[in-house]
């Protein structure tokens, strides 16, 4: 899987249970009968979901910082707090769990939405708030973002 695409609504039922989007499915197939791995973001209050070869990959990385560098074991700490394996039952919903939704201010109406190499899962009104919060800066975060960057020949 390179890159993941589409935001999708969705309800959480009274459970925190919240239905995968097909077109994830699809883009998912192979990952589906893996697994996944949930975890809070960094830089916003939502949720993060990856495919467990994806988290894999990351946590090597990660594991590869110098545990006596007490700012390093600081951050392994905090990044893994709260991560749980996430597997879809036969009817193809996730559970998040009940901290998860406090920390992400999930109810009901959720925003699935793609980012890359995983899905932020987020409170439709925090997820609406951010992107109308950020449009304005957008065209300026691009180009300092991507502004350098020149397109590879691959």
């Amino acid at each position: 899987m390179d890159s993941l695409f589409g935001v999708y609504e969705c309800n959480a039922d009274a459970k925190g249970r919240v239905m995968l989007p097909v077109a994830f499915k699809n883009q998912l197939t192979k990952e589906l009968k893996d697994g996944f791995v949930m975890k809070r973001s960094i830089f916003s209050k939502s949720l993060e979901l990856f495919p467990i070869a994806t988290w894999n990959g990351m946590v090597k990385e990660v594991n590869k910082l110098n545990r006596f560098n007490k700012k390093n074991v600081e951050f392994i700490r905090m990044f893994n707090y709260g991560v749980v394996p996430v597997e879809l039952d036969a009817s193809g919903r996730l559970l998040i769990s009940k901290d998860m939704m406090t920390f992400s201010k999930i109810t009901k109406s959720v925003v699935m939405a793609a980012a890359g190499d995983r899905i932020e899962i987020w409170d439709k009104k925090s997820y609406e708030k951010f992107i109308n919060s950020g449009t304005a800066d957008f065209e300026k975060l691009a180009e300092d973002v991507m502004g350098g960057i020149t397109p590879s020949d691959n």
